[in-house]
């Protein structure tokens, strides 16, 4: 065999080699390729297709990537509820629930009492608790007092309209106008004698405000003289929240602050109240002084005796803040999970600062604007601890 031939052969059986070598590592790449479930690491496959527990679809599974990071198909992802957000700088500070109970605002409180002295003969109003409008009739009263003022007024009334021209008797009229008016009678009760001309012994007195009966003082039949408690009223569109604040909680507040508050029954409808007093001297017996908070309520759902939590916010600042759900503590610290730009889930430790109703502080292990699991994160924990056992966040640090 001559020089040409035998380079020949060797050329041709090298080429054979190789091809066979490419082969055998095609087949061994392809037999190393195992598939398992995200959720259930203990799953391994050797083709693609669903889990048998989960019947989620299986994923290749990466010996050579981060041994913290999990990928998930967008059928896992909804099912498993995961939800992200852009971090971002909020606003966050420390809050201190104090507790309270809503009670009468005494500023909205009023005393009806009788105008002139007389006979009860009917209560329009007999029950306790009864709401009542302005310009409702209370009560009606029998008072020979009343029925002199009327026959003045009509006196009065008649002379100005003989002698228009003689101021005496239009100042007859007014005289006898603001008796009436300050006798309790109404201003179109006045003009409604004015048209009849028949005085009545028997007046009809009409509730000056909206509110609730808190307390009835005179029955029928009764006699009263002037000054006679008859009715006590409550206004419930404004309403307080009193509660008792310790020495270090009345540092944090100053009447006039704005502070929210959650009434038992009406959570997820919190309002805004103010503070209209924080007493000086601490209670008999104890290290606590009272405060109270004034809130609106128009809409009258809030009653006196319905128990409340006044939330104070304070040392607030400006920070990244995530929920509390979005933050995995274990002996190891604090992590959140990241969504990275290649759609897999990596968990980060972070350091944490003050927290909270609902939201924690991030100092540090975040950026903005970075991608962060929010729902779904205790679910993501659970697979990397089947995935790596023992303690899986040992050996991590801040990005």
């Amino acid at each position: 065999m001559n020089t040409v031939a035998k380079a020949c052969w060797c050329l041709i059986l090298l080429v054979s080699l190789l091809g066979c070598q490419k082969k055998n590592e095609q087949a061994n790449q392809t037999e190393s390729i195992k598939y398992t479930c995200p959720m259930h690491p203990q799953i391994m496959e050797d083709k693609p297709g669903t889990c048998p527990i989960c019947a989620m679809d299986l994923v290749p599974l990466k010996h050579n990537g981060n041994g913290s990071d999990i990928m998930l198909s967008d059928s896992q992802i909804k099912l498993a509820n995961i939800s992200t957000t852009l971090v971002r700088l909020e606003d966050i500070g420390n809050t201190t629930r104090l507790n309270g109970r809503l009670t009468v605002n005494e500023d909205q409180t009023e005393l009806i009492s009788s105008r002139a002295e007389g006979r009860i003969e009917r209560l329009a109003i007999k029950e306790v608790g009864q709401r009542i409008y302005q310009g409702q009739v209370l009560y009606e009263l029998y008072s020979e007092q009343l029925l002199t003022f009327e026959k003045e007024y009509l006196l009065a009334l008649q002379q100005t309209k003989e002698f228009p021209d003689d101021t005496r008797y239009h100042s007859f009229l007014d005289a006898a106008v603001k008796k009436l008016l300050l006798v309790g009678l109404s201003n179109a009760q006045i003009i409604a004698l004015g048209s009849t001309k028949n005085p009545n012994s028997r007046i009809a007195f009409l509730s000056p405000v909206s509110g609730v009966v808190a307390r009835i003082d005179a029955s029928e039949g009764q006699y009263v003289s002037e000054g006679s408690a008859l009715y006590r009223i409550e206004r419930l569109d404004k309403i307080w929240v009193e509660a008792e604040v310790y020495p270090a909680e009345a540092a944090l507040i100053e009447t006039g602050d704005i502070v929210e508050v959650v009434i038992t029954g009406f959570e997820n409808d919190p309002v805004k109240g103010k503070i209209t007093f924080l007493n000086p001297e601490y209670r008999a017996g104890s290290q606590v002084i009272s405060m109270r908070v004034e809130i609106i309520n128009k809409e009258g759902k809030f009653l006196p005796g319905m128990q409340a939590s006044v939330v104070l916010s304070h040392s607030n600042k400006r920070s990244i803040a995530l929920p509390l759900d979005a933050v995995i503590r274990d002996e190891s610290g604090s992590h959140v999970w990241v969504l990275t730009p290649e759609g897999a889930y990596r968990s980060r430790m972070v350091t944490t600062g003050v927290e909270n109703s609902d939201k924690i502080e991030i100092i540090s292990g975040l950026a903005e604007k970075e991608n962060v699991v929010i729902t779904g994160a205790y679910l993501l924990y659970g697979e990397l601890v089947l995935k790596k056992g023992g303690d899986p966040m040992s050996g991590h640090s801040h990005f």
